[in-house]
């Protein structure tokens, strides 16, 4: 029975039903939930856990419970989870069978894409809940290995009509535990009416003096008002001695509760407690192992009854577990450093080092160690690659350290240190690799670990700290390589860093370090002034070059990334397309996590350049997806003033403003100043597409004021002239059209050149504009690639003819604009050029927009199933691209068949053709 939880149970009971329906409610809500309950030790999270269980009925639900001694066993916890469940991973499609099986070492293949593991995660709940609801439960989470937490806080924030419910139990206070992007349900303290009752049922002797001091002490942590009691003896619950023995100055129920449990320990025989030792030390659960251990100490099964008695352990034919984590962390803490060390050593002398015990064996080995030990130290080695070779960073990460830790060269521990504050950072743990970071002594690190290091360092910087000093530790580091073969990664990371910041002067740093060799011409070209801009950035490739080439094994990603932001920079868009597209290929088949999110970035910018709308939201909103998962705050940053950009297009006020403003305040706080930019640069073209010409120039004119080198502001250059122009303003628009014209000319590419002549029609005087339009025009006819650009440019002229009174010609123009204006879904220009071709005598009216207007009946996840069903994709198929299971995806295609009027998926292509 549980006590004063009538609200929590509520809302289990509530998940658990509309789980048990197969589909959500009448309001939308889903048929698949997900919730994290966390608070202080002992609070009753187990408890609730156990209450999900008892509705869920038996062969429904599944269990991991995390093992503080088992954090760095990766995948550990999930295999737990799904084992199961096993049956239905020949279910699955054949890339996410493969990834479980690699993950959970079954197939000796490393862990390629974590995405792909995620949503074979997702799916194989999906197949166990296809017999009925399901319920997951995760208990002590934050002791569950990270990448096991990752895949399932992946599948668990992709929930939707699969019948599962999954919750998370997880203890407050423990570095690195919590758990962001799920629905939150924090534990209190009973109240008053619940502490009295449950007192009341389970410890009615005590005496009103004994009582009152259990409530101030428990605070009404559950856990403390059972346990506390219990410790008494008969005449402290009498209240004839003083009835609280605890030391006064601990600071908690769990450390009074804690306290407790050691006494009772303490009561138990030598051999009792030697035998509890060795299953805190290890906590696997195997009943087997800890009596293989234990003979080393002498004891046998027998020695286990008196703990038994005391329901301080429970017994199977099988298992040992402890009753709560309190009791095992009071077991292990209570003995004495020699006593744990022996502890180790007994347990790894009774696993295998050769099987799929290696890794366990290795980590008591390195417990039992003190001081420096190569030998361990290499198997710490070992453990961190197999760990690495798996996807489970955080596992080598922490395998590195303690391979550090036992090694006595100075060089070689720095070596080590490095290699656990990369893969620390691969991890997402950013905080852990600045506290790796400040005890490695560089000078000790060779060129190639060094420039890594440093990369690291300032990918953490670039997400809690700022570009500029990101920036400044590339530099220092560059300054130290000289002319490493090493330094090539360093600088174009320097020249990301430094673009990101929009300083100027940083980009002349960087540029002036860059050597003279072909391979930095990529960098020289974006970091140089535009009057030096050689158009050699389009040399064929040489002999030298090649798919491995600038290769610093990361798959060439950063220099890859360059090549295509370069090209988005220089108007070459179909390029940075093609680039963005490989990138995020091999993002996926090689599992680069680290750069996927910054691929899809570049990849919906080039989209969205070239005016393919739906798939830069896509790209955008998955991106913006991934770098929420793994906290990469600062190209989420990007990718919301992308969503914003795209927001402004297509005219919808509500999601510019949101993205915009949430870019802006990130931004300003970090000196993210391209990415606040981006976010004025959107808000700006918003005003400008809704007629508040003021408003858009003072947003551009702040954009423009924030970037200092002229090939970052080009983008919002054309905004800025024709705002200028609207408001009255023209002395505003002289710099910026000018400006344009150098970086057309640097770029020599026919769009960028469009964009150029358009703005010289807007500022040249009257007599002059209609051959800066035609000659427009005819390099829109080049360049084909940029639709909304070319309407744009129409737009303008149309409406220059008609002020002209050349209605005819006008109309020609308008008519163009306004038609590629409709099908790109961009409503406030399609609404501009409407007035405009009205004005000039030409009755307009809204055009058959069905299939348009039939999607915006669907939600955005909706609309994109849709479109993919409308290839002919299945629903596997689908549910893989999107990174959801097969049941959610027909859900989706179940609520949007009755939106577009149709009756199943054969009916999609011809309705989005109208």
């Amino acid at each position: 029975m549980l006590y004063g939880r009538g609200t929590e149970q509520d809302q289990i009971h509530r998940m658990l039903s509309r789980a048990d329906d197969g589909a959500g409610d009448a309001g939308g809500a889903s048929a698949s939930s997900a919730l994290v309950i966390h608070g202080e030790a002992g609070i009753g999270k187990t408890a609730l856990l156990e209450y999900a269980a008892e509705l869920a009925g038996p062969g429904r639900v599944l269990r991991t419970v995390g093992i503080e001694s088992e954090m760095e066993l990766a995948f550990g916890g999930l295999h737990q989870l799904l084992r199961p469940v096993t049956e239905h991973l020949d279910r699955l499609p054949e890339p996410q069978a493969a990834a479980l099986n690699a993950a959970f070492g079954l197939s000796g293949e490393p862990v390629r894409d974590r995405f792909t593991l995620g949503t074979a995660v997702l799916t194989a709940l999906a197949e166990a809940a296809s017999g009925g609801p399901l319920l997951c439960l995760i208990d002590d989470a934050q002791w569950l290995d990270r990448a096991s937490l990752d895949a399932l806080t992946f599948a668990a924030r992709r929930l939707h009509a699969e019948g599962v419910v999954m919750l998370f139990g997880v203890r407050d206070g423990v570095p690195g535990g919590q758990i962001t992007g799920l629905p939150q349900l924090k534990l209190h303290g009973l109240d008053p009416a619940a502490v009295d009752a449950l007192l009341t049922d389970r410890a009615a002797d005590l005496s009103p003096y004994a009582r009152d001091q259990i409530v101030e002490q428990s605070q009404g942590n559950p856990l403390a008002l059972l346990e506390l009691p219990a410790a008494l003896s008969a005449e402290q619950r009498a209240g004839q001695l003083n009835p609280v023995t605890l030391p006064a100055g601990l600071s908690s129920p769990s450390s009074r509760i804690q306290e407790t449990f050691q006494e009772q320990i303490r009561r138990l025989p030598d051999s009792t407690r030697a035998m509890l030792l060795v299953a805190a030390a290890d906590d696997s659960g195997d009943l087997d192992l800890v009596l293989r251990a234990s003979t080393r100490f002498g004891a046998t099964l027998d020695d286990l009854e008196p703990a038994e008695h005391a329901t301080l352990v429970l017994l199977t034919e099988n298992t040992l577990s402890f009753r709560h984590p309190l009791i095992r962390s009071a077991t292990y803490q209570d003995a004495p450093l020699a006593r744990r060390l022996a502890a180790h050593r007994a347990l790894a002398d009774a696993l295998d080092g050769d099987g799929k015990h290696a890794d366990r064996r290795a980590w008591h080995l390195a417990a039992a160690t003190t001081g420096a030990d190569e030998e361990v130290a290499a198997e710490m080695v070992a453990v961190a690659q197999r760990a690495g070779g798996r996807q489970g960073t955080a596992s080598a990460s922490a395998a590195y350290e303690r391979a550090a830790q036992l090694t006595a060269a100075p060089a070689a521990r720095a070596q080590l240190l490095a290699a656990a504050a990369i893969t620390s950072a691969e991890a997402g743990q950013f905080a852990r690799t600045a506290a790796l970071t400040d005890h490695i002594n560089a000078l000790a690190l060779d060129p190639g670990t060094l420039a890594d290091f440093a990369r690291v360092r300032a990918i953490v910087e670039l997400d809690r700290g700022s570009p500029r000093a990101a920036a400044r530790i590339l530099l220092d580091c560059a300054d130290r390589l000289g002319s490493s073969a090493d330094l090539g990664p360093v600088l174009t990371e320097a020249v990301h860093t430094a673009q990101s910041a929009g300083d100027g002067t940083l980009m002349e740093e960087v540029a002036a370090r860059l050597p003279a060799s072909p391979e930095y011409e990529t960098a020289r070209a974006m970091t140089a002034s535009l009057a030096t801009v050689a158009r050699s950035l389009r040399r064929p490739p040489s002999a030298g070059d090649g798919e491995d080439a600038g290769d610093t094994g990361d798959g060439g990603f950063a220099e890859r990334i360059l090549e295509g932001t370069c090209s988005q920079l220089f108007a070459d868009h179909r390029t940075a397309l093609d680039t963005a597209a490989a990138c995020v290929r091999d993002c996926r088949a090689q599992d680069m996590v680290g750069w996927l999110h910054t691929s899809l970035h570049l990849l919906a910018e080039a989209q969205l350049s070239l005016g393919l709308y739906e798939e830069a939201r896509a790209a955008a909103t998955e991106g913006l997806a991934v770098a929420d998962q793994y906290d990469r705050r600062h190209r989420a940053t990007y990718l919301r003033a992308t969503l914003a950009t795209l927001a402004a297009l297509q005219g919808n006020e509500e999601e510019c403003t949101g993205q915009g403003e949430a870019t802006l305040e990130y931004a300003a706080a970090h000196g993210i100043e391209l990415a606040a930019a981006r976010a004025q640069r959107a808000l700006g073209l918003l005003d400008l597409a809704l007629g508040d010409a003021e408003s858009a120039l003072t947003h551009l004119e702040a954009a423009r004021a924030r970037v200092g080198h002229p090939l970052l502001a080009a983008f919002l250059l054309p905004d800025l002239v024709e705002a200028a122009i609207r408001a009255g303003k023209r002395e505003s628009a002289t710099e910026p059209a000018a400006l344009l014209a150098q970086w057309a000319q640097a770029a020599g590419a026919p769009t960028a050149q469009a964009l150029a002549r358009r703005c010289q029609a807007l500022t040249a005087p009257d007599d002059e504009a209609e051959a800066h339009f035609k000659a427009a025009l005819h390099l829109h006819d080049e360049a084909p690639a940029q639709p909304f650009e070319r309407a744009r440019t129409e737009l303008l002229y149309g409406e220059r003819l008609r002020r002209d009174r050349r209605r005819t010609d006008a109309r020609h123009q308008l008519r163009a604009a306004l038609e590629t204006f409709e099908q790109l879904d961009a409503a406030p220009w399609a609404s501009r050029a409407r007035t405009e071709l009205q004005a000039t005598g030409e009755p307009v009216t809204t055009p058959d927009s069905h299939a348009n207007t039939l999607l915006d009946r669907l939600s955005p996840q909706e609309r994109e199933v849709v479109r993919l069903a409308a290839t002919g994709a299945t629903n596997r198929q689908i549910a893989a691209q999107l990174f959801l299971s097969p049941r959610t995806v027909g859900h989706h295609l179940y609520r949007a068949f009755p939106k577009l009027g149709i009756a199943s998926r054969t009916d999609l292509p011809a309705l989005l053709d109208r």
